[in-house]
């Protein structure tokens, strides 16, 4: 079977406007001949803000794309801190990964599970999980010039950068109610709107500079690079 189609299962519009903007762009560049995003569990209609869909719910979107498309792989696109890991929502792999050292040895550990969980009712060398560990807006980070650039703050350059040099990488930067990425972008530039914002940056700061400092996203998109055309 011929891979050529990528469905890209993202959590919000943020993701989803970053998927078929900018991303879409880089791999149909590649050999794709579709990249496209949707949001999961019907995001739009969700009343609630923060924590995503249950795992029960986004499973079936899963499994019913890759049944439909038979030439497509799917992947995710989610926010680790907002994956439920208690209940009848829960997703595999996110309460046992709490216990786990890195940011990449707790992402690793949620797609594993993932990847476990669906192997019954699909081909699982077409399912490619991704879970980012501290939101989208860490990848920002990668280039504070750029970041502050792109969204109109050459004069926040110097701030961001203080936030990036605490951190190893831009995916290390935490996650609580007070100092997500976005929380931190916010309380310099409360007027930030997420997808508006969050687009520009990235296509200030470039897809090759995330690649450089982001080594879990670097993995993901090689992966989905290598993936194209291949034979399953």
């Amino acid at each position: 079977m011929n891979c050529r189609r990528l469905l890209v299962h993202v959590e919000g519009p943020t993701e989803e406007t970053f998927v078929n903007e900018v991303l879409a762009m880089h791999l149909l560049a590649k050999g794709y001949e579709k990249v496209d995003a949707r949001l999961l569990g019907n995001a739009r209609l969700r009343s609630h803000r923060g924590g995503i869909c249950s795992w029960s719910s986004a499973r079936r979107d899963v499994v019913k794309h890759l049944r439909q498309d038979q030439r497509c792989l799917a992947t995710t696109l989610v926010d680790y801190y907002g994956l439920p890991q208690t209940g009848e929502g829960a997703w595999p792999g996110r309460a046992q990964a709490s216990s786990q050292g890195t940011p990449s040895e707790k992402a690793l550990c949620v797609e594993h599970a993932l990847v476990e969980n669906l192997a019954q009712d699909i081909d699982a060398r077409r399912f490619i999980p991704f879970v980012i560990m501290h939101e989208f807006e860490g990848w920002l980070f990668s280039d504070v010039s750029a970041f502050s650039r792109g969204i109109g703050r050459p004069d926040l350059e110097r701030k961001f950068g203080a936030i990036r040099n605490s951190f190893n990488t831009p995916e290390h930067i935490n996650d609580s109610l007070t100092n997500a990425p976005s929380k931190r972008i916010q309380n310099l530039v409360p007027s930030y709107q997420k997808p508006l914002y969050g687009v520009l940056a990235i296509l200030e700061i470039g897809m090759a500079r995330i690649r450089e400092e982001c080594p879990q996203f670097a993995g993901w998109l090689k992966r989905l690079e290598s993936l194209v055309g291949s034979e399953i």
